[in-house]
Formats: structure tokens, sequence, C-alpha cells
């Protein structure tokens, strides 16, 4: 299961994710992973939420980051959720169409191992392709 979360620079997106981690920790069983671009949220994360500087593993297209969040899972299938705050500066790339190719990537990988992934993406919802408008 995927879950888009989309607006403009500075309207929120970073804290609903912590809020949507933070109930996560209460929730769930298993593992949490963020990646995000750069590390800022390193802080009052629970133990569970295992937060990830991209910028530190050389992450620089969507195919490095769909063999990133495969390694992640091969590594530790205890996994249950996984965030992406701001998917394209992980990404490097505001290529709408690559931008759906990920997200729909990301479905189908996560769907059959039962674990669900949450992405923020800057940018004006009314903006987004019909692929993205399906995890809005």
């Amino acid at each position: 299961m995927v879950r888009l979360i989309m607006s403009g620079s500075g309207e929120g997106k970073t804290k609903q994710l912590l809020e949507l981690m933070e109930s996560a920790a209460e929730t769930e069983m298993g593992c949490m992973v963020c990646i995000e671009a750069k590390r800022n949220m390193s802080f009052n994360l629970r133990h569970q939420t295992r937060l990830i500087d991209a910028s530190e593993f050389s992450i620089g297209s969507f195919e490095a980051l769909r063999g990133f969040v495969s390694g992640l899972y091969a590594g530790n299938y205890d996994i249950s959720h996984i965030f992406i705050d701001d998917l394209c500066k992980v990404a490097h790339s505001r290529d709408e169409h690559q931008i759906g190719e990920f997200l729909s990537w990301l479905d189908a990988f996560t769907s059959p191992l039962n674990l669900k992934a949450t992405v923020t993406v800057s940018a004006d919802p009314s903006s987004a392709t019909d692929t993205m408008r399906k995890y809005l």
C-alpha cells in the first residue's frame, strides 16, 4: 500500500509525516524506515524508526532508490512501513513520469509483502499525473 502526500513547499508535509511515524510506532509491530534527502528529522523519533540520510548513500536516481529500498527490505524483513520524505530530492529528479513509475513500482513491491509506504512530494496536487493521483 502506497500513500502520497503532495503539497507545496512549506505546507506541512514533513510535520504530517512525523505524526504518521509517531502513530505507526504506537500501532505497528515491525520496524519503520524513513529515508530523507538530508538529515533534518533527527529529533524525537521513537527507536522503532530508523532514519536514513540518503545523501550518505549517493542515491542519484529513481533506479538507485528502487535498489536501495529493495536492499533495505532484503536486509531486514521486519520492516512494516517505509517513509520517504521529499521523494524528488532523494531521487534527484522532478520528472513526473518517473515519479509515477516509482510509485507504481513501490506499490507493486510493497503490496505482496504487506508493507506500507508513505511518500511526500513538494508540488501542487493539481499538477499530479493520473498515476500519482491513484496514491493521493
